[in-house]
């Protein structure tokens, strides 16, 4: 079983205490605000999502932070990271396999049972196969999936959060992965609190230059105004 399946505990905001320090990542992380609170209000939907940012990140908190504060939050929360399956045994485990002799578990719960009720997270969806990818936009649309070997389909009730480090617009251009399943994602871009610092930092020094050159401040005042640009973190 290469997937996790947990239970986790639902956050003080979801129990009725609205606050941006609910974030179990704020505090540690000293997540930017603006980001938690459209987190938050991207939680409260039951939205099929896409969180991109680089490798560094660590975007499972990130949807973790979204199931806690959902409505779902009581149900379980399975994290499937696609980058670390053999590519020729993900369709098998994604969509359990129930037949010997492909790395399967016959009969065996799959990630997408086993998050009923509750929040699938798939990290890396760009390792995908084809297939993979064809049977996860159905799933998508329809919340219908059908184990290999299997005839019938089968009904899932769950929220997909799924996460990638890759360029996907790149890789649909490249062919390497489905337009029509990127755009059934909700995308979340996650810029790291590092270049968001460096962004300040430019726009502070820009904001000195001006005031210095249009009013003729001395420095220390034009330095003290142009701390005011700086968001809270």
């Amino acid at each position: 079983m290469m997937y996790q399946r947990r239970i986790l505990k639902p956050d003080a905001a979801a129990a009725g205490r609205s606050s941006w320090l609910s974030l179990g990542i704020v505090g540690r992380r000293r997540m930017d605000k603006h980001a938690v609170s459209c987190l938050a209000a991207i939680a409260r939907t039951d939205a099929d999502i896409l969180i991109t940012g680089p490798s560094t990140l660590d975007k499972e908190q990130y949807a973790e932070f979204v199931h806690r504060n959902s409505q779902r939050a009581k149900a379980a929360f399975v994290s499937l990271n696609c980058a670390a399956v053999p590519r020729q045994w993900l369709a098998s485990e994604l969509f359990r396999d129930i037949e010997e002799g492909n790395g399967a578990v016959p009969h065996a719960q799959g990630p997408i049972a086993a998050a009923e009720d509750g929040t699938l997270f798939l990290d890396e969806i760009h390792a995908l196969s084809p297939l993979c990818q064809v049977k996860l936009l159905r799933f998508i649309q329809e919340k219908e999936y059908r184990r290999i070997g299997e005839t019938h389909l089968r009904r899932a009730d769950l929220r997909l959060i799924a996460a990638s480090s890759a360029d996907l617009p790149g890789a649909v251009r490249a062919g390497r992965f489905r337009e029509d399943l990127l755009l059934q994602l909700r995308i979340f871009p996650i810029t790291p609190l590092q270049l968001w610092r460096r962004i300040v930092q430019f726009v502070r020094h820009l904001y000195l230059a001006l005031a210095k050159h249009a009013f003729g401040l001395p420095r220390p005042t034009a330095q003290k105004l142009s701390r005011t640009a700086e968001p809270c973190a």
